[in-house]
């Protein structure tokens, strides 16, 4: 059955290919984005076949507007990033915490079927429990990873209280093409893709030993669409990683390997509010969606790689 979704954030890396696969699939589909993270680029290709609200999730108004007519949210708009977090704490919050909580009030208000949650592995913080899984307490170590938990523990409540299907969804260090390389606060992999390509020094930040549970972006679609339709995942908070654990220095390597050529290294202090390990269990997500990982770690590098390339 074809059904209107909403994605908030759908010009943001993630949040395109969600739509490039509701689209895939048939469904009618809606794009909230103010594009202050987002890349108007990342739509061109699907510009005609959507109906684009512009507009910021800080605005009930807009939301409420977006939700209109939609049978499933998926909520992805926000600032993704530790670092700016720890710099503007403030914009983090009502850009994370209460654009969420407008988004839910609207689908509520308009009776949409189903919010899916975008949450992140930061929540866990300096809980250095491994692998991490969902009955862990919480400890985040910086604003972006508080957050998120007070977005996922939101859609938890709406949940409870006025009967609204909710998923919130963990995602675990998300990479692939259409991650901006060029921003200050890029991931980790399109950065080091950069400027690996480029033959330009890259920094590591600490000693290249944490880890983290890589997930490339086909993944995550997966995850997320499944999780709008799962009917015993409402309620529920999941992980969603590939349930491995790769360090900085793999990843290097993987990224020499893309790339053919060697990168020259630096090494410099740790980021504030950064957290040591961290790799996901997936029991329940595999158990309540389904969901399995289709592209494993090195596959994911090698796409992304070639993507920046073609």
């Amino acid at each position: 059955m074809t059904e209107t979704y909403l994605v908030t954030g759908g010009g943001g890396f993630i949040g395109s290919h969600i739509v490039d696969e509701l689209l895939s699939r048939g469904h009618a589909v809606k794009v909230l984005d103010n594009f202050s993270t987002g890349r108007r680029q990342n739509i061109a290709h699907f510009a005609q076949d959507i109906d684009l609200v512009e507009g910021d999730v800080r605005s009930y108004e807009r939301a409420n507007t977006a939700v209109k007519g939609v049978d499933v949210v998926i909520h992805l708009a926000a600032l993704p990033s530790v670092p700016r977090s720890v710099q503007d704490p403030l914009t983090t919050t009502e850009v994370n915490i209460t654009g969420t909580l407008n988004v839910l009030l609207a689908a509520r208000d308009r009776e949409v079927r189903r919010v899916v949650v975008a949450s992140s592995s930061s929540v866990y913080g300096a809980n250095d429990f491994l692998p991490k899984h969902e009955e862990l307490i919480p400890h985040p170590i910086s604003p972006y990873g508080v957050s998120k938990l007070a977005a996922e523990q939101y859609a938890m409540a709406f949940n409870a209280v006025y009967g609204l299907e909710t998923v919130a969804l963990r995602y675990f260090n998300v990479f692939g093409p259409r991650q901006d390389p060029n921003s200050q606060y890029s991931g980790v992999v399109a950065l080091f893709l950069r400027l690996g390509s480029e033959g330009s020094p890259v920094t590591v930040c600490g000693d290249g030993t944490q880890t983290r549970d890589f997930t490339y972006v086909a993944n995550v679609v997966d995850a997320s669409l499944l999780a709008a339709d799962a009917l015993q995942a409402s309620g529920s908070v999941l992980n969603i990683g590939c349930g491995a654990s790769y360090s900085v220095l793999d990843l290097i390597a993987a990224v020499e390997k893309a790339t053919g050529r060697p990168l020259e290294l630096r090494f410099g202090a740790a980021r504030p509010g950064d957290v040591k390990h961290s790799f996901a269990n997936i029991d329940r997500a595999r158990a309540r969606l389904g969901y399995e990982p289709s592209v494993p770690f090195d596959a994911g590098i090698l796409r992304t790689y070639e993507a920046a390339v073609t």
